[in-house]
């Protein structure tokens, strides 16, 4: 039997122990769906019971869980109340999982080699000394006074002695003395292996973060064996896409390829480790907006007109108003797609995953994606002096393309790294590849002038006269698209009139007033010149600005 309540905070005291037989769980996170901003965390855990009234006690719950967001299911037993704690809950047992004790077994055995290394190297260092000493003795042996008294036999026996015992001392120190600095190169190696096993240790996070505690009152028919999911939400986690975009060109033509591979920058800050969880990610933002904006009625009225107001005294209330009458801006909406649930994209990411709290920041695959692209330089001469390498594409795709940190190949070259917008399915996009240095932009003014007309000044004007000239210097031929500007006025007394040559090829470029274009392909070696001329005419009382 499985049910399902959400949790309230109570005051009451833990049952006590008289009313029900405690049983303490453990729990594990199982799976997980990752928000751009938080995440659904799922735990679960078996427990064994008798007939009768019990208590499930678990102890592990993060310490920021946001307890008004638990939800608790039971199978096994039948469930009643539900208590939630953060402070004074029950001790818990210290739990360790076999890959921090392989490490800390580790870091051990690695200091233990490396003790004992260095009171090898200390030994070694006393031999030297020892054969020093008994090389220092022999040479006072042959300078005591009763040395000359002696017979030459004698002396000569002596002398043998003294020079043998002498050189084996010296043999015997230089030895030593080779393999106490052949040792301490051995020891070198063993301080790495100890700072690496002490490093692969911290790497493990281990959990040390006080916990929040969960009791579940459950009560069985006959003696049984269950399981207890709890699933509750947080905010100190997220995924973010990320994408290599490589653009793949025909060596002839204005053709080519776009592979978008996709994939998720992970990170978690729970005060946990997820070890082997399932994981999903979703676009749906829970921390963002979540209903629509409130409008509220315009009410107008007429009346007698109002006394001047001061100039700063209707300042202040016209900004007044405006901020009371603003509406808050919706937050971006992810478009649907027939594939999942019509209202946000899920991934299912099939192997599971492991994110250390707080450390990690895990990249996982999402898979690639394949399109045509159609490629062209696009020259702005107005402020670049080179042209870039263009590639425009319909998002055919069967997905949208989320916004995320894009980072752009031409062939296997880097080219650099951008923040993609969303690219809805079905929609139109460019991503550029780069500078093409042999597109060389030159944008000149050849003539400005301002005056008046006529010998009764009434109005004012300028006149400005631009040559652009683009040469390849490539040794391929190039379709070229050159964007430049002309003002534009939007008052009947500011004329402006303006002419072109050769004319563009398209105005008000993507509905911007004023921008203009030209189409053409340039061979190799080759130049090109347009000329732009714009003439702007108002009142004489009036300002440009």
């Amino acid at each position: 039997m499985r049910a399902a309540i959400p949790v309230f905070l109570l005051s009451l005291a833990m049952p006590c122990a008289v009313m029900a037989d405690d049983i303490p769980l453990t729990s594990d996170v199982s799976a997980v769906t990752l928000y751009p901003q938080g995440a659904t965390v799922q735990r679960t855990a078996s427990f064994d019971a008798a007939a009768g009234q019990h208590d499930l006690i678990l102890v592990d719950l993060p310490q920021d869980t946001d307890l008004a967001t638990v939800r608790v299911k039971v199978a096994g037993a039948e469930m009643g109340g539900i208590t939630t704690r953060r402070t004074a809950q029950p001790p818990r047992s210290e739990r360790q999982t076999a890959a921090v004790e392989a490490a800390r077994d580790e870091v051990e055995r690695r200091e233990e080699a490396l003790g004992a290394a260095r009171a090898d190297i200390a030994r070694v260092r006393l031999a030297v000394d020892a054969a020093n000493a008994q090389a220092a003795f022999l040479g006072q042996l042959g300078q005591g006074d009763g040395i000359a008294a002696q017979e030459v036999s004698t002396l000569r026996e002596l002398a043998q002695m003294i020079g043998q015992q002498t050189l084996e001392a010296r043999e015997g120190a230089h030895d030593a003395a080779r393999a106490a600095t052949k040792a301490e190169r051995a020891l070198k190696d063993q301080i790495e292996a100890l700072e690496e096993a002490r490093q692969a240790l911290a790497a493990l996070v281990p959990e040390d973060e006080d916990r929040a505690m969960l009791a579940v009152s459950v009560t069985a028919a006959d003696q049984t064996s269950g399981t207890l999911e709890v699933t509750y939400q947080t905010w100190n986690a997220g995924w973010a896409p990320v994408y290599d975009m490589t653009l793949t060109r025909e060596t002839e033509g204005a053709a080519g390829a776009i592979d978008i591979r996709r994939g998720a920058y992970i990170q978690q800050m729970t005060g946990e480790n997820w070890q082997d969880v399932a994981l999903t990610l979703s676009t749906v933002r829970p921390s963002g907006q979540t209903q629509p904006s409130p409008i509220d009625p315009l009410l107008r009225r007429i009346g007698a007109p109002e006394p001047a107001m001061r100039k700063e005294m209707l300042g202040a209330q016209m900004d007044s108003m405006a901020m009371s009458e603003a509406a808050p801006a919706p937050s971006s909406v992810i478009a649907a797609t027939a594939r999942f649930d019509g209202l946000s994209v899920s991934y299912e990411y099939a192997p599971p995953v492991s994110v250390a709290s707080g450390t990690d920041a895990l990249r996982i695959a999402l898979g690639t994606l394949q399109t045509e692209a159609s490629v062209h330089a696009r020259a702005v001469p107005l402020y670049d002096s080179s042209a870039f390498l263009m590639a425009e594409f319909t998002n055919d795709m069967g997905e949208p393309i989320l916004p995320g940190e894009t980072h752009h190949y031409l062939g296997e070259t880097y080219v650099g790294m951008t923040q993609g917008d969303l690219i809805a399915a079905g929609g139109e996009s460019s991503a550029s590849f780069g500078p093409i240095d042999g597109l060389r932009l030159t944008r000149t003014t050849l003539d400005r002038e301002e005056g008046g007309s006529g010998l009764i000044r009434k109005s004012s004007d300028l006149t400005e006269t631009v040559r652009i000239e683009v040469e390849n210097l490539t040794d391929e031929a190039w379709p070229l698209r050159v964007l430049d500007r002309v003002p534009y006025s939007q008052q009947e007394d500011l004329r402006i009139d303006w002419q072109a040559e050769p004319r563009p090829t398209e105005t008000d470029v993507e509905d911007q007033t004023g921008i203009l274009s030209w189409e053409f392909d340039l061979a190799p070696g080759a130049s090109r010149d347009l000329a732009l001329e714009y003439d702007m005419q108002w009142p004489e009382d009036q300002v440009l600005q």
